[in-house]
């Protein structure tokens, strides 16, 4: 472990810069509204939406069907790419239950 030494003057500007940063990340944040990455959704809540297995939603990643984004190891959906996708899915379930 390391220890560091700041001098008063370096450790006071460090913590305005950093103030004014999360200020404007604030900023920023409430012009996007409804904008932000809590309108996504995750895997569980795609496979609980449109009522498949985890492994289905691979696939249907897999096959182009459904469009998706990742971030590290997580993959988010646009509720709107789920919603597009909700009729081949049903259509598909119906088939396979005749």
């Amino acid at each position: 472990m390391e220890v560091l030494i700041f001098q008063k003057k370096a450790f006071e500007e460090m913590t305005t810069k950093f103030s004014r940063f999360s200020d404007r990340v604030n900023e920023l944040l409430a012009k996007q509204g409804s904008k932000s990455l809590n309108r996504w959704m995750d895997n569980q809540e795609v496979c609980q939406q449109l009522n498949i297995s985890p492994r289905t939603l691979q696939t249907l990643r897999d096959n182009g069907t459904l469009a998706y984004s990742q971030i590290n190891h997580k993959v988010f959906y646009r509720p709107e790419d789920v919603l597009r996708i909700v009729k081949p899915v049903g259509n598909k379930r119906a088939t396979k239950s005749i």
